[in-house]
């Protein structure tokens, strides 16, 4: 692939050696290394697991009877949509040269990547490839606020639009070399702002645009079967190490630091989140293991690659309390109906994590020298506002225009008989 003339400072130069994602633009003349290769091989498999089955069932066992394979099958629809569109155009626009916000076209129907291609040390196709399943995997966290009552035609249109008007412009912003948060320094090793917080801030808005399902804070909504819950919930945590570890894109050190990193977080943000509901609730449940789990790999994953694992521990334990009361105490004061908590654990637990990685990033692990706490901060805070403003303002008038067009929410009589029946066709016996 063509290399791009360093128009950088030293300073910028050591953080585009931090950034996983700005390789492809930032590679010099490299030869194909093979242990790196397999493992983004492996890394891209467990992130597309993450997915399909991982979300899916995640999702699946929280929801109700009635809803649980249109549950399944949103994530399946959103996969195989969200690959066309990455191959189609979505790629370009996130990665090839462009302006500060987003991408041209020169890249679209990965035009001029070859089977020789290189992206720094691993093929530029398999690039490609690890980067789609992050973009089928941010639009699958959405689904999760606006569970049970959105339209399967709705829903398709929506991440059509979004993946293309929000997603691949935020990754360029942070991940692309001539991006404008790349080029001001702001850290996102893994997704944090990219993934995590611009699907929570959508999910948040969907959610109330949509308005609370029929019977919400009148009747108990009860999950289906916490145990599909359970099993999606540990392929997360499984995949996740792919997620971060394989965000270096190189089989090395610091790939094994953020794995234990993150491995450290998701463990001391189930431990924080059971502890505090095992205090105030009196039994600490599954649903709370896993999701604090959760909510600590979230968390870690803007900062997985910059830090050291007591840092990790940090984080988890912080982003397992914030969730917990986000969504146990604030969204139900608030009354707003984030059914799955997309926004109370991916946006808040994204914020969290972003914010916090000016403050454990080190350059014991980066090996490069980075600004002061308070510069980084305010670089930080700066990706995060950009992102939520954004993300949110375009998820609004993506979603009024389809409620404007083809409605977004399903009839009463569709939502009581529940949606699998109703849009599908099918059911559980």
């Amino acid at each position: 692939m063509k290399t791009t003339k360093s128009l950088y400072s030293l300073k910028l130069l050591s953080l585009a050696a931090l950034s996983a994602a700005a390789t492809p633009a930032l590679a010099e003349t490299a030869a194909l290394d093979k242990a790196d290769t397999a493992w983004v091989l492996a890394a891209a498999l467990l992130v597309l697991f993450m997915t399909i089955p991982g979300i899916a069932l995640f999702y699946a066992g929280m929801v109700r009877k009635k809803n649980i394979l249109s549950t399944l099958a949103q994530s399946c629809a959103i996969c195989a949509v969200a690959s066309l569109l990455w191959w189609l155009v979505g790629y370009s626009i996130a990665f090839s040269e462009g302006t500060a916000f987003a991408g041209g076209l020169s890249k679209a129907f990965l035009a001029g990547i070859g089977i020789d291609t290189l992206s720094g040390t691993i093929p530029e196709i398999l690039f490609v490839f690890f980067q789609m399943t992050f973009a089928i995997l941010t639009p699958a966290l959405i689904a999760g606020s606006w569970a049970e009552r959105m339209k399967f035609s709705a829903l398709l249109l929506f991440t059509v639009a979004w993946s293309l008007l929000v997603y691949a412009p935020v990754c360029h912003w942070v991940w692309a070399a001539d991006g404008y948060f790349f080029r001001l320094g702001a850290l996102d090793y893994a997704g944090g702002t990219v993934v995590h917080i611009n699907a929570g801030i959508a999910g948040l808005v969907g959610c109330l645009m949509l308005g609370k399902r029929k019977g919400y804070g009148t009747q108990a909504l009860r999950p289906a079967d916490l145990s599909l819950a359970a099993v999606g919930a540990a392929i997360l945590w499984f995949g996740w190490m792919g997620f971060n570890g394989g965000s270096g894109l190189a089989a090395n050190g610091r790939a094994a630091m953020a794995i234990v990193a993150t491995q450290i977080a998701a463990a001391a943000g189930a431990v924080a989140w059971i502890a505090l509901e095992w205090r105030l609730r009196g039994k600490p449940s599954l649903l709370g293991l896993v999701s604090g789990a959760v909510a600590g790999l979230v968390a870690v994953t803007p900062a997985s690659g910059f830090i050291l694992p007591a840092s990790g521990a940090a984080i988890g334990l912080l982003s397992g309390i914030a969730c917990f009361f986000m969504v146990s105490i604030v969204k139900t004061k608030l009354g707003y109906d984030d059914s799955l908590d997309a926004f109370g654990v991916h946006g808040v637990g994204g914020i969290i994590g972003a914010l916090l990685t000016a403050f454990f990033a080190t350059s014991d692990v980066t090996g490069a020298a980075l600004p002061g706490t308070g510069e980084q901060l305010l670089i930080q805070l700066l990706s995060v506002a950009a992102t939520l403003l954004y993300g949110g303002l375009m998820s609004a008038v993506i979603l009024f225009v389809i409620k404007s067009t083809v409605g977004l929410r399903v009839s009463e009589e569709e939502e009581t008989l529940g949606l699998d029946l109703a849009l599908h066709g099918e059911r559980i016996e």
